[in-house]
Protein backbone atom coordinates (compact mmCIF):
# COMPACT_ATOMS: atom_id res chain seq x y z
CA UNK A 1 0.00 0.00 0.00
CA UNK A 2 0.95 3.10 -0.68
CA UNK A 3 0.56 6.38 1.64
CA UNK A 4 1.08 9.94 1.16
CA UNK A 5 1.25 12.63 3.64
CA UNK A 6 -2.49 15.09 3.41
CA UNK A 7 -1.21 18.82 2.49
CA UNK A 8 0.69 20.16 5.35
CA UNK A 9 -1.07 18.51 8.05
CA UNK A 10 1.52 15.96 8.55
CA UNK A 11 -1.28 13.17 8.63
CA UNK A 12 0.04 10.11 6.56
CA UNK A 13 -2.91 8.55 4.76
CA UNK A 14 -3.02 4.96 2.65
CA UNK A 15 -3.84 5.99 -1.10
CA UNK A 16 -7.15 3.77 -0.56
CA UNK A 17 -9.76 5.20 2.46
CA UNK A 18 -12.24 3.34 2.96
CA UNK A 19 -15.90 4.88 2.31
CA UNK A 20 -17.75 3.80 5.49
CA UNK A 21 -21.03 4.87 3.89
CA UNK A 22 -21.42 1.50 1.98
CA UNK A 23 -22.07 -0.79 5.22
CA UNK A 24 -23.93 1.46 7.41
CA UNK A 25 -28.04 1.62 7.30
CA UNK A 26 -28.17 4.43 4.58
CA UNK A 27 -26.87 1.36 2.06
CA UNK A 28 -26.11 -2.58 2.85
CA UNK A 29 -26.93 -2.08 6.55
CA UNK A 30 -24.52 -4.67 7.47
CA UNK A 31 -24.81 -6.46 11.10
CA UNK A 32 -22.38 -4.51 13.15
CA UNK A 33 -20.40 -7.62 13.63
CA UNK A 34 -20.53 -8.20 9.30
CA UNK A 35 -19.40 -4.53 8.79
CA UNK A 36 -16.62 -4.14 11.23
CA UNK A 37 -15.25 -7.05 9.61
CA UNK A 38 -15.16 -5.91 6.48
CA UNK A 39 -13.10 -2.91 7.34
CA UNK A 40 -10.78 -4.47 9.46
CA UNK A 41 -10.18 -6.84 6.62
CA UNK A 42 -8.81 -3.49 4.60
CA UNK A 43 -7.10 -2.37 7.69
CA UNK A 44 -5.25 -5.43 7.91
CA UNK A 45 -4.07 -5.35 4.72
CA UNK A 46 -2.37 -1.75 4.85
CA UNK A 47 -5.36 0.82 4.67
CA UNK A 48 -4.87 3.18 7.49
CA UNK A 49 -7.70 5.62 6.35
CA UNK A 50 -11.51 5.48 6.99
CA UNK A 51 -14.28 8.51 5.52
CA UNK A 52 -17.48 8.85 7.51
CA UNK A 53 -19.68 11.21 8.54
CA UNK A 54 -22.28 12.00 11.32
CA UNK A 55 -25.25 11.48 8.65
CA UNK A 56 -24.17 7.94 7.98
CA UNK A 57 -24.23 6.24 11.25
CA UNK A 58 -21.48 4.18 11.25
CA UNK A 59 -19.87 5.14 14.09
CA UNK A 60 -20.39 1.67 15.82
CA UNK A 61 -19.06 0.02 13.34
CA UNK A 62 -15.46 1.67 13.04
CA UNK A 63 -15.10 1.53 16.77
CA UNK A 64 -15.71 -2.08 16.63
CA UNK A 65 -13.51 -2.56 13.49
CA UNK A 66 -10.25 -0.43 15.23
CA UNK A 67 -10.81 -1.66 18.71
CA UNK A 68 -6.84 -2.85 19.41
CA UNK A 69 -5.48 -0.42 17.01
CA UNK A 70 -7.42 2.86 17.93
CA UNK A 71 -3.89 4.96 17.15
CA UNK A 72 -2.85 3.38 14.14
CA UNK A 73 -6.30 4.76 12.13
CA UNK A 74 -6.68 8.21 10.67
CA UNK A 75 -10.61 8.71 10.97
CA UNK A 76 -12.21 11.81 9.16
CA UNK A 77 -16.04 12.88 9.63
CA UNK A 78 -17.99 15.49 8.82
CA UNK A 79 -21.34 17.00 9.58
CA UNK A 80 -23.67 19.81 9.05
CA UNK A 81 -23.78 21.97 11.81
CA UNK A 82 -23.60 25.71 11.23
CA UNK A 83 -23.49 26.62 15.24
CA UNK A 84 -20.43 26.57 17.56
CA UNK A 85 -23.03 24.07 19.69
CA UNK A 86 -23.69 22.43 17.48
CA UNK A 87 -19.88 21.53 16.49
CA UNK A 88 -19.62 20.51 19.33
CA UNK A 89 -22.51 17.96 20.06
CA UNK A 90 -21.47 16.76 17.09
CA UNK A 91 -17.76 16.10 17.46
CA UNK A 92 -18.38 15.07 20.57
CA UNK A 93 -20.74 12.34 19.07
CA UNK A 94 -18.09 11.09 16.97
CA UNK A 95 -15.51 11.12 19.61
CA UNK A 96 -18.14 8.89 21.53
CA UNK A 97 -19.01 6.99 19.12
CA UNK A 98 -15.75 5.70 17.96
CA UNK A 99 -14.65 5.79 21.55
CA UNK A 100 -11.32 8.11 20.75
CA UNK A 101 -10.21 11.04 22.54
CA UNK A 102 -9.78 12.65 19.15
CA UNK A 103 -10.76 12.63 15.27
CA UNK A 104 -8.06 13.35 13.08
CA UNK A 105 -10.32 15.50 10.80
CA UNK A 106 -13.50 16.89 10.94
CA UNK A 107 -14.76 18.88 8.06
CA UNK A 108 -17.69 20.68 7.59
CA UNK A 109 -20.39 18.57 5.30
CA UNK A 110 -21.27 19.20 1.15
CA UNK A 111 -20.39 22.59 1.20
CA UNK A 112 -21.21 24.42 -2.26
CA UNK A 113 -19.21 28.33 -2.01
CA UNK A 114 -17.84 30.81 -0.28
CA UNK A 115 -21.34 32.12 0.61
CA UNK A 116 -21.89 28.41 2.68
CA UNK A 117 -18.57 28.40 4.02
CA UNK A 118 -19.03 31.87 5.70
CA UNK A 119 -21.86 30.75 7.05
CA UNK A 120 -20.78 27.53 8.86
CA UNK A 121 -17.31 29.95 9.96
CA UNK A 122 -19.38 29.69 13.64
CA UNK A 123 -18.96 25.83 13.65
CA UNK A 124 -15.08 26.22 12.29
CA UNK A 125 -14.09 28.76 14.67
CA UNK A 126 -15.13 25.68 17.26
CA UNK A 127 -13.10 23.11 15.35
CA UNK A 128 -9.80 25.63 15.32
CA UNK A 129 -10.52 25.48 19.15
CA UNK A 130 -11.04 21.97 19.43
CA UNK A 131 -7.68 21.64 17.29
CA UNK A 132 -5.80 23.96 19.77
CA UNK A 133 -6.98 21.36 22.32
CA UNK A 134 -5.98 18.07 20.76
CA UNK A 135 -9.56 17.10 19.99
CA UNK A 136 -8.97 17.41 16.49
CA UNK A 137 -6.27 17.43 14.31
CA UNK A 138 -6.95 19.00 10.80
CA UNK A 139 -10.08 21.01 9.72
CA UNK A 140 -11.83 21.14 6.52
CA UNK A 141 -15.21 21.21 4.03
CA UNK A 142 -15.96 18.08 1.79
CA UNK A 143 -18.01 19.12 -1.16
CA UNK A 144 -19.66 18.36 -4.57
CA UNK A 145 -19.43 21.72 -5.93
CA UNK A 146 -16.37 23.24 -7.75
CA UNK A 147 -16.98 26.77 -6.12
CA UNK A 148 -16.40 25.66 -2.88
CA UNK A 149 -12.69 23.92 -3.98
CA UNK A 150 -12.08 27.25 -5.27
CA UNK A 151 -13.37 28.74 -2.21
CA UNK A 152 -11.63 26.29 0.07
CA UNK A 153 -8.35 27.10 -1.36
CA UNK A 154 -8.22 30.48 -0.63
CA UNK A 155 -8.83 30.01 3.15
CA UNK A 156 -6.30 29.20 5.52
CA UNK A 157 -7.76 27.58 8.22
CA UNK A 158 -9.18 24.79 5.76
CA UNK A 159 -6.30 22.23 5.56
CA UNK A 160 -8.34 19.48 4.16
CA UNK A 161 -10.46 19.08 1.18
CA UNK A 162 -12.53 16.19 -0.21
CA UNK A 163 -14.06 16.81 -3.33
CA UNK A 164 -16.04 14.96 -5.60
CA UNK A 165 -14.28 13.43 -9.00
CA UNK A 166 -14.55 10.85 -11.37
CA UNK A 167 -13.74 10.61 -14.76
CA UNK A 168 -17.19 10.90 -16.20
CA UNK A 169 -18.18 13.95 -13.98
CA UNK A 170 -21.26 12.45 -12.07
CA UNK A 171 -22.14 14.44 -9.40
CA UNK A 172 -20.28 17.35 -9.90
CA UNK A 173 -22.57 19.84 -9.51
CA UNK A 174 -21.35 23.24 -10.78
CA UNK A 175 -18.81 21.98 -13.97
CA UNK A 176 -17.51 19.48 -15.66
CA UNK A 177 -14.31 16.56 -14.44
CA UNK A 178 -11.91 18.88 -16.03
CA UNK A 179 -13.22 22.06 -14.26
CA UNK A 180 -12.65 20.00 -11.16
CA UNK A 181 -9.28 18.87 -12.02
CA UNK A 182 -8.36 22.69 -12.25
CA UNK A 183 -9.54 23.53 -8.55
CA UNK A 184 -8.38 20.78 -6.95
CA UNK A 185 -5.07 21.92 -8.76
CA UNK A 186 -5.14 25.32 -7.57
CA UNK A 187 -6.20 23.76 -3.86
CA UNK A 188 -3.12 21.81 -3.77
CA UNK A 189 -0.71 24.05 -4.91
CA UNK A 190 -2.15 26.33 -2.19
CA UNK A 191 -1.38 23.48 -0.03
CA UNK A 192 -4.27 21.79 1.05
CA UNK A 193 -4.49 17.95 1.59
CA UNK A 194 -6.66 16.49 -0.75
CA UNK A 195 -8.65 13.30 -1.20
CA UNK A 196 -11.64 12.34 -3.64
CA UNK A 197 -14.63 10.95 -3.43
CA UNK A 198 -17.11 9.05 -5.96
CA UNK A 199 -14.44 8.11 -8.12
CA UNK A 200 -17.30 5.20 -9.33
CA UNK A 201 -19.70 7.86 -9.41
CA UNK A 202 -21.90 5.96 -6.39
CA UNK A 203 -21.88 3.00 -8.46
CA UNK A 204 -22.82 4.24 -11.81
CA UNK A 205 -19.43 3.47 -13.04
CA UNK A 206 -19.17 0.23 -11.95
CA UNK A 207 -18.57 -1.37 -15.85
CA UNK A 208 -16.10 0.87 -16.11
CA UNK A 209 -14.59 0.32 -12.90
CA UNK A 210 -10.64 -0.16 -13.85
CA UNK A 211 -10.93 2.96 -16.12
CA UNK A 212 -12.36 4.73 -13.34
CA UNK A 213 -9.77 3.84 -10.59
CA UNK A 214 -6.77 4.17 -12.86
CA UNK A 215 -8.23 8.01 -13.83
CA UNK A 216 -8.27 9.10 -10.09
CA UNK A 217 -5.24 7.35 -9.20
CA UNK A 218 -3.04 9.37 -11.83
CA UNK A 219 -4.34 12.32 -10.38
CA UNK A 220 -1.19 13.42 -8.68
CA UNK A 221 -2.60 16.33 -6.47
CA UNK A 222 -4.90 13.49 -4.60
CA UNK A 223 -3.38 11.77 -1.64
CA UNK A 224 -6.09 9.13 -1.11
CA UNK A 225 -9.49 8.09 -2.93
CA UNK A 226 -12.22 7.27 -0.64
CA UNK A 227 -13.92 4.20 -1.94
CA UNK A 228 -17.16 2.54 -0.77
CA UNK A 229 -16.76 -1.00 -0.13
CA UNK A 230 -19.15 -3.35 1.51
CA UNK A 231 -17.64 -7.24 1.32
CA UNK A 232 -14.44 -8.91 1.07
CA UNK A 233 -14.43 -9.14 -2.33
CA UNK A 234 -14.57 -5.58 -2.99
CA UNK A 235 -11.80 -4.46 -0.29
CA UNK A 236 -9.62 -7.30 -1.94
CA UNK A 237 -10.30 -5.95 -5.71
CA UNK A 238 -9.45 -2.25 -4.40
CA UNK A 239 -6.44 -3.44 -1.93
CA UNK A 240 -4.58 -5.08 -5.42
CA UNK A 241 -5.63 -2.28 -7.47
CA UNK A 242 -4.24 0.35 -5.55
CA UNK A 243 -1.36 -1.66 -4.52
CA UNK A 244 -0.90 -2.22 -8.53
CA UNK A 245 -0.93 -6.28 -7.73
CA UNK A 246 -2.46 -9.28 -10.62
CA UNK A 247 -6.20 -9.12 -9.59
CA UNK A 248 -7.89 -12.72 -10.66
CA UNK A 249 -10.45 -12.76 -13.16
CA UNK A 250 -12.68 -14.77 -10.87
CA UNK A 251 -12.13 -11.39 -8.55
CA UNK A 252 -12.82 -9.31 -11.31
CA UNK A 253 -16.11 -10.96 -12.41
CA UNK A 254 -17.39 -11.22 -8.87
CA UNK A 255 -17.24 -7.55 -7.91
CA UNK A 256 -18.32 -6.65 -11.43
CA UNK A 257 -21.73 -8.95 -10.92
CA UNK A 258 -22.33 -6.46 -7.67
CA UNK A 259 -25.10 -4.25 -9.41
CA UNK A 260 -26.70 -1.15 -6.92
CA UNK A 261 -29.91 0.64 -7.34
CA UNK A 262 -31.84 2.94 -5.27
CA UNK A 263 -34.78 0.78 -3.66
CA UNK A 264 -38.18 2.94 -2.66
CA UNK A 265 -40.48 1.30 -0.34
CA UNK A 266 -44.30 0.89 -0.84
CA UNK A 267 -45.32 2.96 2.33
CA UNK A 268 -43.51 6.31 0.61
CA UNK A 269 -46.03 8.99 1.43
CA UNK A 270 -44.61 11.27 -1.03
CA UNK A 271 -43.86 13.95 1.72
CA UNK A 272 -41.17 15.08 -1.02
CA UNK A 273 -38.15 15.38 2.02
CA UNK A 274 -35.89 13.45 -0.37
CA UNK A 275 -36.79 15.17 -3.55
CA UNK A 276 -35.88 17.99 -1.70
CA UNK A 277 -32.51 16.66 -0.41
CA UNK A 278 -31.56 15.43 -4.24
CA UNK A 279 -28.58 17.55 -5.28
CA UNK A 280 -28.60 15.57 -8.30
CA UNK A 281 -32.05 16.45 -9.22
CA UNK A 282 -32.85 12.61 -9.60
CA UNK A 283 -36.00 12.49 -7.39
CA UNK A 284 -39.40 13.91 -8.49
CA UNK A 285 -43.15 13.07 -7.04
CA UNK A 286 -45.99 11.27 -9.05
CA UNK A 287 -48.81 9.45 -8.10
CA UNK A 288 -48.13 10.19 -4.31
CA UNK A 289 -45.05 8.87 -4.62
CA UNK A 290 -41.13 8.89 -5.18
CA UNK A 291 -40.35 8.26 -8.07
CA UNK A 292 -36.21 7.87 -9.40
CA UNK A 293 -34.20 9.07 -12.91
CA UNK A 294 -31.58 6.08 -12.15
CA UNK A 295 -29.45 7.95 -14.84
CA UNK A 296 -28.75 10.55 -12.67
CA UNK A 297 -29.00 8.96 -9.47
CA UNK A 298 -25.46 9.22 -7.95
CA UNK A 299 -26.19 6.36 -5.52
CA UNK A 300 -25.08 8.64 -2.24
CA UNK A 301 -28.04 7.17 0.21
CA UNK A 302 -28.61 11.02 0.94
CA UNK A 303 -32.06 10.43 0.25
CA UNK A 304 -32.75 7.82 2.78
CA UNK A 305 -31.44 10.12 5.18
CA UNK A 306 -34.00 12.93 4.29
CA UNK A 307 -36.70 10.49 4.51
CA UNK A 308 -38.98 10.16 7.63
CA UNK A 309 -40.57 6.59 6.96
CA UNK A 310 -36.76 5.55 5.79
CA UNK A 311 -38.88 4.03 3.01
CA UNK A 312 -36.06 5.03 0.02
CA UNK A 313 -32.23 3.56 0.14
CA UNK A 314 -29.40 2.12 -1.98
CA UNK A 315 -29.35 -1.50 -2.01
Amino acid sequence: MDYRVLGETGIKVSRLCFGALTIGPLQANLPLHQGATVIRRALEQGVNFIDTAELYQTYPYIREAIRGRENEVVICSKCYAYTREGMQESLEAARRGIDRDYIDIFMLHEQESDLTIKGHWEAIEYLLEAKTRGLVRAVGISTHHVAAVLAAAEIPELEVIHPIINIAGVGIADGSTEDMLSAIKKARQAGKGIYGMKALGGGNLLPRAQEALEFVLGIPELAAVAVGMQNFAEVDYNIRFFGQSEIPEELKQKVARQARRLHIDDWCQGCGACVAKCGAGALYLEGGQVKVKPELCRLCGYCGAACPLFAIKVI
